[in-house]
């Protein structure tokens, strides 16, 4: 008894001997060629090196960007490297290296804050998964963060732009060159005069002397291990340092009433 799918091959002029012969040996099947198997670079092209070396190469030539767009806006001021810049640096040197890099997922999330003014700004942050490909088509993967305000609709294309420029900045390493702020130093010199148990005592008795200053005064004179020295005080009197203090910082702050 003959079924149902073999009645069908039979109307058909087919049976399974001729079907398997028409199937394609394996041997027939070839790959798709090389794309790269007849490249030539031309004068202008990169040369054929991995992406590492070539990302390498790119940092050589970058060598640093400066801090040179200032921001100055409700009493804030500082200095810093804006995307287009750092953009207009890289790109260039990334075309030359034969790199590119491509955002190949981007995750976005939004939420709503409020201006001093009462004002409504849409908020986005984003993780962008980059493809860095190298000129041989070997890629790596990277990811980054941005976040950004705006009042209309600019908000994800702003937050996209700083992760590219924390992408660029971050993973090139890329120094500023600016001055380091401890590269200055003031040594405190060692022979400088300490001063006398009688200057702190006008001091102390000087009515434009603070309370405040009073008690600073009183740490001076403990570092300098002047506290128990003896001085005559206002009235012709022998008195330390330590009681003067206190006796003068009392009477300004009502303490000994």
């Amino acid at each position: 008894m003959t079924t149902l799918a073999e009645r069908a091959k039979t109307a058909a002029g087919r049976t399974e001997e001729t079907a398997a012969d028409e199937r394609p040996a394996a041997e027939d099947f070839t790959p798709a060629p090389d794309p790269m198997a007849d490249y030539e670079p031309g004068d202008d092209d990169p040369d054929m090196v991995p992406v590492a070396v070539a990302w390498l190469r790119v940092r050589r030539d970058i060598r640093a960007i400066g801090k040179g767009e200032l921001y100055n806006q409700s009493g804030t001021r500082f200095n810093f490297r804006g995307v287009d810049t750092v953009v207009n640096v890289f790109g260039p040197v990334t075309l030359k290296h034969g790199i590119n890099i491509m955002p190949t997922q981007v995750e976005a999330t939004y939420g709503e804050k409020t201006t001093k003014n009462g004002g409504k700004m849409r908020e986005c942050s984003v993780l962008v998964t980059w493809t860095v490909m190298g000129p041989m088509g070997d890629t790596f993967t990277l990811q980054t963060m941005g976040e950004a305000l705006d009042t209309a609709d600019k908000s994800t294309t702003k937050a996209q732009s700083v992760a590219l420029r924390t992408l660029l900045l971050s993973f090139g390493l890329t120094p500023t060159h600016d001055k380091d702020p401890d590269a200055d130093r003031i040594e405190r010199g060692t022979d400088a005069p300490q001063r006398s148990a009688e200057s702190y005592r006008d001091e102390i008795l000087d009515p434009r002397t603070t309370p405040a200053r009073l008690q600073q005064i009183s740490y001076e004179l403990g570092n300098a291990r002047m506290l128990g020295q003896r001085v005559q005080n206002e009235t012709g009197e022998s008195e330390t340092l330590d009681n003067l203090g206190r006796r003068i910082y009392d009477e300004r702050t009502g303490g000994g009433q």
